[in-house]
């Protein structure tokens, strides 16, 4: 069993846009983060400030002191274009992860992964949900959730395509 203590949330920095990208040509996060890119181009894209969206943090996940994947928090009532057009209340926070290395999957690190950033994210008093929406074919990843405490809400059409909407509410 993981215990969520063990991992360490640190701010991306331009530094990491390398390691990133190596991370998004791996197969196992090919098939599911998309087009291949350029350090360039992920650096515009993570460190352009977006005026419409200052809620979103990203972080690389680090375990004993290795990096071991990447996780984002953002809010979705801010503006994020075609991604969450009816969604107004604030005190929802979303994420997306990605656990770098192949031979950790289906061993709990990428549960206990989550289940610590969830853990992180609602001791803002402010957050009363959090919500994620992996691709409707990523059984893996739907598994994940569902261990952390997420529900599925129903599927919904986004840029990426088909995606399941899931919600874990704070408790009590």
């Amino acid at each position: 069993m993981n215990d969520s203590s063990e991992f360490d949330f640190r701010p991306m920095t331009p530094a990491d846009i390398p390691m990133l990208n190596e991370w998004l040509h791996r197969p196992h996060i090919a098939e599911r983060w998309g087009e291949q890119v350029d350090d360039e181009t992920l650096r515009q894209h993570y460190f352009t400030p977006d005026p419409g969206a200052p809620g979103t943090f990203r972080y690389i996940v680090y375990r004993s002191g290795r990096p071991i994947g990447f996780i984002q928090s953002y809010v979705p009532a801010e503006d994020h274009g075609e991604w969450w057009p009816d969604v107004q209340d604030w005190s929802i926070c979303g994420i997306d992860q990605l656990l770098a290395d192949g031979d950790g999957l289906d061993k709990g690190t990428g549960t206990a992964m989550v289940r610590a950033f969830v853990e992180r994210l609602f001791t803002d008093p402010s957050v009363m949900r959090i919500q994620t929406d992996p691709s409707v074919s990523n059984a893996r990843a739907i598994r994940c959730y569902e261990k952390v405490g997420f529900r599925p809400v129903g599927e919904i059409d986004t840029p990426d395509g088909r995606e399941l909407l899931m919600y874990c509410d704070r408790e009590g």
